[in-house]
């Protein structure tokens, strides 16, 4: 998408709302790319980025090839799937990390209502002018009017933590783009709303770090229309929800079906959304609250990835696959309207007319006494008619299967680019980042953390250049919270073979567009079958790298072992649910102290908030600690090395 920076325009329009500006300007948009400057960690990816040899990716396996060498061989090719990584796409994809929404400001503006509600995009302005350009790692916003949400009161004027980071100088929040279109402004996301911060020390932007306290439960929580995201919640049946039969629409079958009703749907999916705890997000559509840990973006050597390691096909060893996924599947939920049956056994008509009976626009908003189906009253403002939900995305050749390379059977790529092309920059760019340089001159400490590392057996699992054997765990093997594991269960009854199209594919796809087998040789079937928790495994987790750990924190997937500047704040109820940011240095303590992590065990349990969002801090059980035989000051040293790792 063009990037304008009418940001002076923009302000006035968010918070008057004078819609004839709009007549000069056009549609105006504006996200903000921090330049190299007002980056902690510029001076990493920069050395990362340095090279004399050509560097080539062909579904996953890397080529180099001296920096003059022209490319002869048949197998640098984009019809064998070869990638160049160059300069200009490392450019785009850092871009694309940014700016780039795929167009769904339409679904959360439109559909969910992200804006709508006491949130304003006027508010968050004006939270922002507030900071007289000083920037900040947790926007705090005044609510513009009283509402009740999931049974509680929020005021008018009262002050909400949304973790919206804010780099010095800026005009939006990083990751978030404003668009005036319709005669209305708009708010899109993008990948770095959560995998790039502030520093609260420096003042600058470090990339690829965790936004940790970002708080997306509750900006959608407050959405007018956040029954939309049903599927991210504990929702599991919508019939519950039904209060009048004659609120019904002609379902695939051509039968008479009620609708849930709106008002209690959302109150619904309101009282789980509130539950989640900031710097998390529930990532799968399993029916399940099951809320991740937003990762890191260190991802150079720490396939597969995902928590449980799914996304292990496909270009930049799998990296593209779990790109692809944020967008093609998490920001519009209207993308597997044409799988719901499949995967939940909910009509497509059903399932369309759930999201848009209380869309936040009137003009996607469904009437069913309208007496027109979902899905044509969709088609006559479906921004993209071709493909199903209105995020800029593709069908893999054999849509609607699904694959080990698209989960749900769609690729994100905006027309005007290839097939993929977007994806594989923003792959190759976070391939190149690191986290900011760490000092120590505690070279004692660091030796005798080293030795421990590997005394304790560490290395037996975290080995290697990113500190990863790059393997998928079973869940019972690793004791961590099982749910996540299963996560991508359903999908197993919809898999077929990876297919996908040449690099260079335009997109839209011409009608002779041909399929190309994504190759998996070299990739272990079980593995694969783990990573997607499909029968008769029970799932696994994938071994984390330990690049960045003190950017991190709290650990494991399911965020759950958290501790605060003081030890007393065990868990996430004493920390992120009260606006206390886990300490990096006490909660990798409690990763292998056993009783500082029984306190985190323990605390976690008794609260309900993490008992309904799966989040409990348990399994990976590698103590060392006294009882394993190891004194205090062992174990300081290997929480001080852990933190100060770099790639080899």
């Amino acid at each position: 998408m063009k990037k304008s920076s009418w940001i002076l325009l923009l302000v006035p329009l968010a918070l008057i709302g004078t819609g004839w500006l709009a007549a000069y300007i056009g549609e105006p948009e504006y996200a903000y790319t921090p330049p190299e400057h007002k980056l902690d960690n510029a001076t990493a990816i920069r050395a990362q980025q340095f090279s004399s040899l050509r560097q080539y990716d062909i579904w996953g396996k890397t080529l180099t090839v001296p920096g003059g060498m022209q490319p002869l061989n048949a197998r640098l090719q984009p019809a064998n799937g070869a990638v160049e990584v160059t300069d200009d796409m490392l450019k785009l994809g850092r871009r694309t990390l940014y700016e780039e929404t795929f167009g769904n400001e339409i679904f959360l503006s439109d559909v969910l209502g992200i804006a709508s509600g006491p949130l304003k995009i006027s508010n968050i302005m004006e939270a922002i002018v507030r900071l007289e350009g000083k920037g900040t790692d947790n926007l705090r916003v005044e609510l513009d009017h009283d509402v009740t949400v999931g049974g509680r009161l929020f005021h008018k004027g009262e002050i909400i933590d949304t973790g919206l980071d804010v780099a010095k100088g800026a005009y939006a929040p990083i990751g978030m783009t404003v668009k005036y279109a319709e005669g209305r402004a708009k708010i899109g996301i993008g990948c770095m709303a959560c995998h790039a911060t502030v520093n609260r020390e420096s003042g600058m932007v470090v990339e690829g770090a965790p936004n940790t306290d970002l708080n997306l439960g509750l900006i959608m929580a407050l959405a007018t229309n956040s029954a939309a995201y049903f599927t991210h919640t504990d929702v599991t049946k919508l019939v519950d929800y039904i209060q009048d039969e004659n609120r019904s629409v002609t379902n695939s079958q051509g039968s008479a079906e009620a609708l849930p009703d709106p008002k209690l749907l959302e109150d619904a999916v309101d009282r789980n959304l509130l539950k989640w705890a900031p710097g998390n997000f529930d990532t799968t559509v399993d029916l399940v609250s099951d809320i991740t840990q937003i990762p890191d973006m260190f991802t150079k050597g720490g396939h597969p990835y995902s928590w449980s390691g799914f996304a292990a096909v496909g270009p930049f060893k799998g990296l593209s696959t779990f790109s692809n996924n944020v967008h093609a599947q998490n920001t519009d939920t209207l993308s597997q309207m044409d799988i719901s049956d499949k995967l939940w056994g909910i009509d497509r008509e059903i399932y369309l007319g759930t999201i848009l009976q209380n869309a936040a626009n009137p003009k996607f908003r469904y009437d069913p006494n309208s007496g027109i189906k979902p899905t044509d009253f969709f088609k006559l403002l479906d921004p993209n008619p071709d493909t199903p939900g209105t995020n800029e995305v593709i069908k893999v050749p054999n849509y609607p299967k699904v694959s080990a390379i698209a989960p749900d059977g769609l690729y994100i790529s905006s027309p005007g680019f290839k097939a993929g092309e977007q994806v594989n920059a923003m792959s190759a760019y976070q391939n190149t980042i690191r986290p900011p340089e760490t000092t120590t001159t505690d070279t004692k400490r660091m030796s005798m953390g080293a030795e421990v590392f590997k005394k304790a057996q560490c290395i037996t699992c975290h080995a290697g250049d990113a500190y990863t054997n790059n393997r998928i765990m079973r869940a019972q093997d690793i004791g961590t919270e099982p749910a996540r594991a299963k996560a991508f269960r359903r999908t197993q009854h919809l898999m077929g073979e990876p297919e996908f199209y040449s690099p260079d594919t335009p997109v839209p796809l011409p009608p002779d567009a041909k399929a190309v087998k994504v190759p998996t040789n070299g990739i272990d079937a079980e593995q694969i079958k783990l990573g997607f928790g499909h029968e008769p495994t029970a799932g696994g987790y994938k071994v984390k790298g330990l690049i960045g750990l003190r950017w991190s924190a709290p650990y494991l997937h399911d965020g759950g072992v958290a501790v605060g500047p003081n030890v007393s704040q065990a868990g996430v109820p004493a920390t992120l649910m009260k606006g206390i940011r886990p300490d990096p240095y006490n909660s990798l303590k409690a990763m292998i102290d056993r009783k500082l992590r029984q306190q985190v065990l323990e605390a976690n349990l008794q609260d309900k908030r993490m008992r309904d969002t799966h989040v409990t801090g348990q399994g990976h059980e590698f103590w060392v600690d006294e009882s394993s035989g190891f004194t205090p000051e062992q174990q300081d040293a290997l929480v001080h090395y852990l933190l100060n790792l770099k790639m080899k």
